[in-house]
């Protein structure tokens, strides 16, 4: 019964938590594309999501964790406020991608996170290369396969093979013309979204590092949407100084703005508790399953058209991805091995009499 509970919580809630994750961040991407066709502001969007999560996370934060919570420190509280920056820069690179390209093409380019991740932590001494071994080189060839697809996706759009346009034309967020992009929108949305992801790699490295110090998960998301709240929303009045763009009628947008951050909430205390629990490399292992996601949702709410550059693309990038994931999870399976035969050594060597020992010593 131990082991059966052991096994769900380690095992199976997470897995159902991240697809659930990343069905729901490809929903806040199409819902976002629908909303800003409608005029709506991203930075206004961004404030409204972090304010709305921050209210959510703040009551369950008090609710869940009944015992005594240490005190957050200096050095903590700086590393969140990184956090929040950070998101909420990654946020606007992201949706202002979006609205130059595809909710498809923001799932593709998602890709890049572990190659991303994997050259970060290379260029800040967290990742060892040794050039001989397996481990490394299917990380360094899936890092140059998965930047490879990216291009692709980026660089080709290439011909329409599906458009659900003309049986979808009865949608709710269809009702509002969507704005087509043009190539060389789509070539610029691709890069904001790549620097996007850049940011998110940034994001997890640090926020690993985070939950090694203080592993609170609900207490850091809220702290950390608390931030880019803090953040958000004087950038977005700067940027929106008409007051009447800040009303929510009840329309499209409005519905964007409350799943968007009921959904962050969710998401950012998945993604934490994930990141403590598995690590980075589970948390971005759920990358591909969003592109299949977004290109089917797209196509059925947005009637956006998929195009080959994307698929083939997508596939790049997908066989990139696995070949990084392959040699993380080869590495950390040899760490382990390493670990636990040095521990057997210690036992072994705890177990010599100790007359043995002395002597052992002697010679």
């Amino acid at each position: 019964m131990t082991r059966t509970r052991s096994y769900c919580y380690k095992d199976v809630l997470p897995f159902t938590a991240m697809v659930s994750v990343e069905c729901a961040n490809v929903g806040i991407n199409v819902l976002f594309k629908a909303a800003t066709s409608k005029g709506m502001s991203y930075y206004i969007f961004i404030a409204y999501s972090y304010a709305i999560a921050t209210l959510v996370l703040l009551p369950l934060s008090f609710i869940l964790h009944r015992e005594v919570v240490p005190p957050l420190k200096l050095h903590l509280i700086s590393r969140i406020c990184l956090l929040g920056l950070i998101g909420f820069l990654a946020q606007i690179f992201s949706y202002k991608g979006i609205e130059y390209s595809s909710p498809t093409l923001a799932s593709a380019v998602g890709n890049l996170s572990p190659a991303f991740t994997f050259i970060l932590a290379v260029l800040f001494r967290i990742e060892k290369i040794a050039l001989r071994s397996s481990t490394t080189q299917a990380k360094i060839i899936g890092t140059i396969v998965s930047i490879s697809g990216a291009l692709v996706v980026v660089l080709y759009k290439g011909p329409k093979l599906f458009s659900s346009s003309s049986w979808t034309s009865s949608s709710v967020l269809l009702q509002w013309p969507m704005k087509s992009s043009s190539e060389s929108n789509w070539v610029v949305g691709g890069v904001l979204i790549a620097v996007a992801y850049l940011l998110y790699s940034f994001w997890y490295i640090i926020q690993t590092k985070v939950m090694e110090i203080y592993p609170q998960e609900l207490t850091v998301a809220f702290s950390y949407n608390l931030c880019a709240t803090v953040i958000a929303i004087p950038v977005a009045i700067i940027a929106e100084s008409d007051l009447s763009s800040w009303r929510l009628t009840p329309s499209i947008v409005l519905v964007t703005v409350l799943f968007s951050g009921l959904c962050s909430s969710f998401s950012s205390s998945v993604h934490i508790w994930c990141l403590h629990l598995k690590g980075p490399v589970y948390v971005v292992i759920f990358k591909p399953l969003s592109i299949a996601i977004a290109a089917f949702m797209s196509a059925i709410f947005l009637g956006d058209a998929l195009h080959l550059g994307s698929v083939i693309g997508a596939i790049i990038l997908s066989m990139g991805f696995y070949a990084v994931i392959w040699g993380k999870a080869k590495e950390e399976e040899r760490i382990d091995d390493d670990s636990g035969l040095s521990r057997l050594g210690h036992l072994s060597n705890d177990k010599v009499p100790l007359l043995q020992r002395h002597k052992m010593e002697d010679i």
